[in-house]
């Protein structure tokens, strides 16, 4: 019904999927285990929150190691690929390639996938629409990923996840248990790492972003405040207008005041 279809693969140790193609476009997903994928006439190695992007006619073949477990997404081509803004065709993906996602991607890709399954069962006049929207995003994820940027510094690769985490989620409830939960280490050591890159701490972070963009959004918009709490990711008025005051010394009517009337333009 939506041209989606996503499903589980099982390799027992030491399998082989010997090298094929398909003319549809494939995302491999290793939920666990480790083994090895083909693609374009190079082996990588291929392990748990790996994902590989296959694209129609490509050569490729997939081997384990060890128990591994694929979860399959295909589809026959990118929804809406044909009529892609031109400033977006550069990020469409050409040919296969191997992403080795960091802990936030990965937590990310999982809980699209899981809801791609969930709409999958559905089958239901909504679900094919959820589908295409969900494959969207799933994409979206992987060209992000293969734009970031390699850090070579252990720390400094998880400084850097966090805040490109915290970039693109800040409008989220996000804590400082699930940020170092992902991580995979402790709060305390979380905290020392990203502070050591860029002085200040991950949820000191998330308020400098959210209130650079409150200002923005009082400075330049006349949107009531209290979809500007809303749309930069707090739940509650009040401790929307306690962080700002905290932060600027000032209350975000002031703040608009302020600004608003000095950028009229002048009209003698």
């Amino acid at each position: 019904m939506s041209g989606i279809h996503l499903y589980e693969s099982k390799h027992q140790e030491s399998y082989e999927v010997k090298i094929h193609h398909h003319s549809n476009v494939q995302i491999l997903y290793a939920i666990e285990g480790h083994g090895t994928v083909l693609l374009e006439g190079q082996q990588y190695d291929f392990e748990q929150d790996n994902a590989a992007f296959i694209v129609p006619y490509s050569e490729h073949a997939v081997s384990s190691d060890s128990n591994l477990t694929l979860l399959v997404l295909a589809f026959d081509e990118f929804a809406g690929s044909r009529d892609v803004h031109p400033d977006w065709k550069p990020y469409l993906f050409t040919s296969s390639e191997l992403l080795k996602l960091n802990a936030f991607q990965a937590s990310e890709m999982r809980l699209l996938l899981r809801k791609l399954l969930f709409e999958q069962k559905q089958s239901d006049p909504l679900s094919g629409w959820a589908m295409h929207n969900l494959l969207q995003d799933i994409y979206l994820l992987m060209v992000r990923a293969r734009e970031t940027k390699p850090v070579q510094d252990a720390n400094g690769l998880r400084a850097e996840r966090i805040r490109n985490y915290i970039d693109l989620h800040y409008y989220e409830s996000i804590t400082s248990e699930e940020l170092s939960s992902k991580l995979g280490i402790s709060i305390r050591q979380m905290n020392k790492i990203f502070k050591k890159e860029y002085q200040m701490t991950p949820m000191q972070y998330l308020t400098e972003v959210r209130m650079g963009l409150a200002q923005k959004l009082l400075a330049e918009s006349d949107k009531d405040i209290v979809s500007i709490c809303f749309e930069v990711g707090y739940e509650s008025l009040p401790t929307f207008y306690r962080t700002f005051k905290l932060v600027l010394n000032m209350s975000p009517n002031k703040y608009r005041q302020q600004h608003q009337a000095v950028d009229q333009p002048y009209s003698g």
